[in-house]
């Protein structure tokens, strides 16, 4: 199997170090794994694309670049320029750090490589692990997600859905803020919500008098409601939840198309 991982907290993040290594036991001893990922922290840009500017990419080692663009821009250069006639067979986007479940799904660059992937036609999985009390002092905390990452990727390959509509799936998975020894299991959910606005803003005061304005993340430990995606992780399991790039209410659509018949 040939795999291409990238991530949005950059090239020497050591979740991508990670998610190798676990690409690395899905590809098996005869497969590939490439790597394209920003150069410099991509995290909070969702799906945007350089559309307007130009990038430039440079090859560190064998099968590894580092492009100077976000998280889709990578898969862009991986398919058009690094890798063009041996495509990859899946995409590996993480591992975050910091969860990417309820309302983040929605800024994330890690979703938007994956995203991006599922537009090309391209089997794709985000993996993000949270980070709570229990797991952010351990020696490793991508612990969970480097024992438990790699056999969640391969149910997903062996049993889970890809295709059935025009927009492709992929699937966004959270490993949960726990030691992996803790890890419960897996759960396929909802993407959650969680009360209260997901971001806010705070200013401050530079040197020179000038102000600065700093975006403001809301707390990540409140659960989202039963069977969604953070209170699955905040009860010790995986949560898996499928997604498309289709943004329509298709439950609102049917129930309003006669007002504007």
């Amino acid at each position: 199997m040939r795999i291409l991982i990238t991530n949005d907290d950059g090239i020497n993040a050591p979740g991508l170090a990670t998610l190798e290594a676990i690409a690395t036991t899905l590809a098996g001893p005869s497969g590939e794994v490439w790597t394209v990922a920003p150069a410099f922290e991509q995290s909070g840009v969702g799906h945007c694309i350089s559309y307007t500017k130009p990038m430039m990419i440079s090859e560190l080692a064998p099968r590894r670049f580092a492009a100077e663009g976000s998280p889709a821009d990578c898969v862009l250069a991986a398919l058009y320029h690094v890798m063009p006639d041996a495509q990859p067979d899946l995409v590996l986007s993480g591992v975050n750090r910091g969860n990417n479940a309820a309302d983040n799904t929605l800024y994330s660059g890690t979703i938007g490589a994956a995203m991006e992937a599922a537009l090309q036609g391209l089997p794709a999985v985000a993996i993000s692990q949270f980070f709570g009390p229990a797991n952010a002092n351990l020696a490793d905390p991508f612990e969970a997600s480097a024992i438990h990452g790699a056999a969640c990727v391969q149910t997903l390959l062996d049993r889970a859905e890809w295709g059935g509509a025009d927009y492709q799936m992929f699937y966004n998975v959270n490993i949960p803020p726990v030691a992996a020894a803790n890890v419960k299991g897996s759960r396929m959910v909802a993407q959650g919500l969680r009360p209260g606005p997901a971001f806010g803003m705070e200013a401050s005061m530079a040197p020179n008098g000038r102000t600065f304005l700093w975006i403001k993340g809301g707390p990540q430990h409140i659960p989202t409601a039963p069977g969604t995606d953070v209170h699955a992780n905040l009860e010790g399991y995986i949560s898996v939840t499928p997604m498309r790039a289709d943004l329509t209410d298709h439950t609102a659509l049917a129930a309003m198309q006669d007002v504007f018949a």
